[in-house]
């Protein structure tokens, strides 16, 4: 049976439920392992950006559990994601959380699973349906993130994220179903390649550090160091040379500018450069400007998964082979 996504109007009376056990609500913690933390950072950069109260912070689910935030309490929310619902550790950290009086958010596709066991809250997302439900977890935890701050805040542009929140997906499949071509090339230019450096800025980050650490080193065996635009400039610029590889995710928002510089210093100095552009794909067809920064990791990882579905073809190394998860009782 297919999972599918909990809708915002569910997602609301979630944290509206907690407001009404709780409403000093001073926190809002993001908790996670591998991909499924680096999907939470679109919602904890929302609330960074956007809240003038609320804290908040993206964590490892093994460092939550071993070295406790003080602000882990009773006005603390603790959203904590595992694709499948069965990552030890984020399983661990709902009990925690729920022994230390946090009110707790899971996020799974698996809702019968063991993450969900404890948690006060189940919310879940489809995966496997389109393009646009590779980043479905992304976006019920920004919906949770927007859900936060309007209700313990007020957010003046809150219609026009619920607005863009409806528009994505169909942006997403079409970008998606548009860069086939341009995917199986990348797939070819980067077959041999046992190093390429990630570049991405601002909401895009997570994405970034996705791709990085799940699409090229774990599903590719393919080092990557994953670098934010703006920390190019402070040392790993020296790294780049004529024929060095490169994909850069390129902003349609206010951290644009850093990304554009880093890629006229890959071109000054003829490095070897894929770059995966917002704005080519009409995502302000989707979000106004208020809003749209907090749409583009979405977009990012659905064209994102075309490029790595070719680049495993070209490389004869299928996503789903591993060399030691799954295979291992422990580590």
């Amino acid at each position: 049976m297919e999972t599918q996504t909990t809708s915002e109007e569910k997602i609301k009376s979630i944290v509206q439920s907690i407001q009404q056990e709780q409403k000093a609500i001073t926190t809002v913690l993001f908790i996670g392992c591998g991909a499924s933390m680096s999907e939470l950072y679109g919602g904890k950069y929302f609330l960074q950006q956007n809240s003038r109260k609320l804290k908040t912070a993206l964590l490892n689910a093994n460092e939550f559990n071993y070295a406790k935030p003080a602000s882990a309490d009773e006005h603390c929310i603790c959203v904590i994601a595992s694709h499948g619902g069965n990552t030890p550790e984020s399983v661990e950290a709902v009990h925690n959380a729920n022994q230390w009086g946090c009110h707790t958010i899971a996020i799974t596709h698996e809702p019968t699973s063991d993450l969900t066991k404890e948690a006060d809250y189940v919310v879940t997302h489809a995966f496997f349906e389109s393009y646009a439900t590779k980043a479905a977890k992304q976006k019920v935890v920004t919906e949770i993130a927007l859900e936060c701050l309007q209700i313990f805040e007020g957010y003046q542009y809150y219609e026009e994220m619920l607005s863009a929140f409806n528009k994505i997906d169909d942006i997403i499949n079409r970008a998606a179903a548009s860069v086939m071509e341009t995917a199986k090339k990348f797939g070819q230019t980067y077959k041999n390649d046992d190093l390429i450096y990630t570049l991405a800025s601002g909401p895009s980050f997570g994405a970034g550090y996705s791709t990085a650490n799940f699409i090229f080193m774990e599903m590719q065996w393919i080092a990557s160091p994953v670098l934010d635009s703006g920390e190019y400039f402070h040392g790993p610029f020296e790294m780049t040379n004529s024929g060095t590889p490169y994909i850069l995710f390129m902003n349609d928002g206010s951290t644009r500018h850093l990304d554009a510089r880093a890629l006229e210093f890959l071109q000054r100095f003829n490095a070897r450069y894929t770059v995966i552009d917002a704005k080519d794909y009409g995502l302000d067809q989707a979000a106004s400007r208020h809003v749209i920064d907090y749409f583009n990791p979405l977009l990012l990882t659905g064209v994102m998964r075309v490029y790595m579905e070719q680049l495993a073809i070209a490389r004869n190394h299928p996503y789903t082979k591993r060399q030691y998860m799954w295979k291992l009782e422990s580590y």
